[in-house]
C-alpha cells in the first residue's frame, strides 16, 4: 500500500484560516460505496471502516494495515455499513447491507441483505456474518439509541417494493432493535411508510440524547421520533418539500442551527435550511452526482460548517471536497479541501488523532482512492 502526504493551504477571509493535510491511506479502492468511523479494536482510536464492491474491510488507525472483515456474502455488489459501540465494551458493532440491485425492486433473493457481523476474538480475522430481515434495495443503515435507551439498527432501501421510477409502493424504513446477542430476536418496527427514493437519513442529537430522525426522499424531509416501537409522531418537514438525497443537521452546539442537503438525489444543489420557516440558502448549483455530507465546527469557530462531495466532473470538469462555512451578513463562503483528486462517494467526519477537531475521511469512486484530510486549522 502506497501513502503520500502533502497540505492544502484554503485561504478564509474570516478569522479562521481552514488548514488540511491529505493523506492516502488506499489508492486501490473498488468503488468505496459506504464509510463508518469506529473504534475495532479497543485502543481508543476511531478506525476506518468501508463497505466496499465485494469486501466490507477496516483501516487500523496508526499503522493504517488494511483487514477483512468480510467478502463475497452476496452475488451482487455490498452498498452500506453502521459501526456503534452499543455494549460498551470499547470496540464498535457492525452491521452492514449488500446484494445491491438497485433496478430490482420485487425479488428479495436478489435485491437487499442484511447482516449483522459477529466478531472473533481477534478483530483482525473474518467475522461471521448473520443474516437479518432484508427489504429489495437495502441501501444505508446507521445505529440509534431510542428513547427506551435499547440500541436500534435503522435500515432504509431505496425503493419501495415494486416501486418502478419512484412510483409505486413507498419505502418500508425500518428499526431492528439489538437483541444483545448476534443470533437473538431482532424484533422489528416499521417506522414509515410514506416516501419514494429515500436515499439517505441523519440522526438528530439534542443534549447528548437522540430526538429522531431526518429522512430524505422524493416527497421532501420527514423527521421521525426516536420512540422506534410506536410510529407516531411523524411529520412531514415544513418548507422542506423539494426531493432530498443527501441530508445532514448541525450538531446542537450551533447557534443558528440548520440542516444541509443535496437536492435531488444525485443533484447539483447543495442547500441549506435555517430558522423555524425553513428558509433556504443555495450555496451550491456545481455539484454533479452530489454523494456525500458532513456537518461540524472543523474551524472551531463557535457555528458549524457544512462538507459536501461529490462523484461526477462538473461544469468545470472537476470532482472534489468543499467545506462551506458562514461568513458575515449571512453570506456563505466555499473553499476547496480537494479539488479533482476525490469523486466522492461517501465521507465521514471524526477527531481521527485526538487533538480536539474532527477531520475528514472520504471514498472516491471513479478515483478509486480512501483519504483522509487532517484538520490543521490554526497551526
Amino acid at each position: 500500500m502506497t501513502f503520500f502526504v502533502f497540505a492544502i493551504l484554503l485561504v478564509f477571509t474570516q478569522s479562521k484560516e481552514p488548514r488540511f493535510t491529505e493523506q492516502v491511506i488506499d489508492n486501490n479502492v473498488s468503488i468505496g460505496y459506504g464509510l463508518a468511523l469506529g473504534d475495532v479494536d479497543g485502543d481508543g482510536k476511531p478506525d476506518i471502516i468501508l463497505a466496499d464492491k465485494k469486501q466490507f474491510v477496516w483501516y487500523r488507525n496508526g499503522d493504517w494495515q488494511r483487514f477483512v472483515l468480510a467478502e463475497n456474502i452476496t452475488e451482487h455488489d455490498n452498498v452500506c455499513i453502521a459501526a456503534h459501540d452499543i455494549d460498551g465494551d470499547g470496540r464498535v458493532e457492525i452491521a452492514v447491507g449488500a446484494q445491491w440491485n438497485p433496478a430490482e425492486t420485487s425479488n428479495d433473493k436478489q435485491s437487499g441483505a442484511v447482516f449483522y457481523l459477529e466478531k472473533p476474538t481477534d478483530v483482525t480475522q473474518p467475522w461471521t456474518p448473520v443474516r437479518l430481515h432484508h427489504e429489495p434495495t437495502t441501501h444505508r443503515m446507521r445505529w440509534v439509541k431510542g428513547d427506551d435507551d435499547k440500541y436500534y439498527l435503522i435500515v432504509l432501501p431505496l425503493h419501495g417494493v415494486g416501486n418502478r421510477n419512484g412510483e409505486g409502493k413507498a419505502v418500508k424504513v425500518i428499526a431492528y432493535q439489538y437483541p444483545g446477542k448476534a443470533k437473538g430476536d431482532w424484533k422489528m418496527f416499521t417506522l414509515d411508510e410514506s416516501l419514494h427514493l429515500t436515499h439517505n437519513f441523519d440522526i438528530i442529537q439534542e443534549n447528548g440524547k437522540t430526538k429522531g430522525l431526518y429522512v430524505g426522499g422524493k416527497e421532501g424531509v420527514l423527521f421521525i421520533p426516536n420512540k422506534f416501537t410506536a410510529a407516531n409522531g411523524k411529520q412531514m418537514m415544513r418548507g422542506m418539500d423539494q426531493p432530498v438525497g443527501e441530508i445532514r443537521t448541525a450538531p446542537s452546539k450551533d447557534k443558528n442551527p440548520w440542516i444541509a442537503t443535496i437536492q435531488p438525489m444525485h443533484g447539483n444543489r447543495l442547500v441549506v435550511y435555517s430558522g423555524p420557516s425553513a428558509t433556504p440558502t443555495v450555496l451550491d448549483e456545481d455539484l454533479k452526482e452530489g454523494h456525500a455530507l458532513a456537518t461540524g465546527d472543523f474551524l472551531n469557530t463557535g457555528s458549524n460548517q457544512v462538507v459536501a462531495g461529490w462523484r461526477n466532473p462538473n461544469s468545470q470538469g472537476k470532482v472534489g471536497i468543499k467545506i462551506y462555512a458562514p461568513g458575515a451578513a449571512g453570506q456563505w463562503e466555499s473553499f476547496w479541501i480537494d479539488e479533482n483528486g476525490m469523486a466522492c462517494e461517501d465521507l465521514q467526519a471524526a477527531d481521527m488523532n485526538g487533538d480536539g477537531k474532527p477531520d475528514i475521511v472520504a471514498a472516491g469512486r471513479a478515483t478509486k482512492n480512501l483519504k483522509i484530510y487532517w484538520n490543521e486549522t490554526g497551526k
